[in-house]
């Protein structure tokens, strides 16, 4: 994840769902049981993590949903996906400092399994933002050629590309798809024929 991409999505349950979902895009192949146990490595959780393929299969299955999620035509799609996340949660919420660790919020049971934590921790998230803004911060990159989905960003404010460089990218594209077209499709007003007057503009 891009540093800039990390001060929009402090929200680490946030950020395990976009990063869930944008692995799977990069690795272009099922999810396998070495490259999630790196994943949770990477994403704060402490040695040994005990997953075989069997629970990769299911993370895989946890994945799916998220990205139904980031791609949903509404937000009743979505709510309706999230909420299947949430189910997942099994015990009660609670506060936890086990093994040394800050306090923090835990939604399952201690012997949950791996799929089960994701699909809760990342269902958590995902509700909030779109409890607050709706689908606005959640979706796709609209760039052509990204496949990467994002969360997050400044609240009221509609959301279209996964990172600077993308938004960057595709106005340059824009502006020069303008350009290339002519004056008429960049919007600088009638032209007339030849030997035909201009339209009048003015009063």
């Amino acid at each position: 994840m891009d540093p800039s991409d990390q001060d929009q999505q402090a929200d680490r349950t946030v950020r395990l769902a976009v990063d869930l979902v944008n692995l799977r895009a990069r690795e272009e192949a099922p999810l396998e049981a070495a490259v999630l146990r790196r994943f949770l490595a990477d994403h704060g959780e402490r040695p040994p993590i005990r997953l075989d393929e069997a629970g990769a299969a299911a993370i895989a299955a946890v994945e799916a949903e998220l990205r139904a999620v980031f791609d949903a035509p509404g937000v009743d799609a979505a709510a309706a996906t999230v909420n299947r996340l949430l189910e997942r949660a099994g015990g009660r919420p609670r506060l936890s400092d086990h093994d040394g660790t800050p306090w923090h919020l835990h939604l399952t049971d201690d012997d949950a399994t791996w799929a089960d934590w994701l699909a809760a921790i990342t269902g958590l998230g995902l509700a909030r933002l779109l409890a607050e803004d709706g689908m606005a911060r959640v979706g796709r990159c609209a760039a052509r050629g990204c496949r990467r989905v994002f969360a997050g960003g400044p609240r009221n404010h509609r959301r279209r590309y996964c990172s600077a460089a993308c938004g960057n990218a595709a106005r340059v594209a824009a502006f020069r798809a303008r350009r290339a077209a002519g004056p008429v499709a960049a919007g600088t007003g009638a032209v007339s024929r030849p030997g035909r007057r201009a339209p009048a503009t003015g009063p």
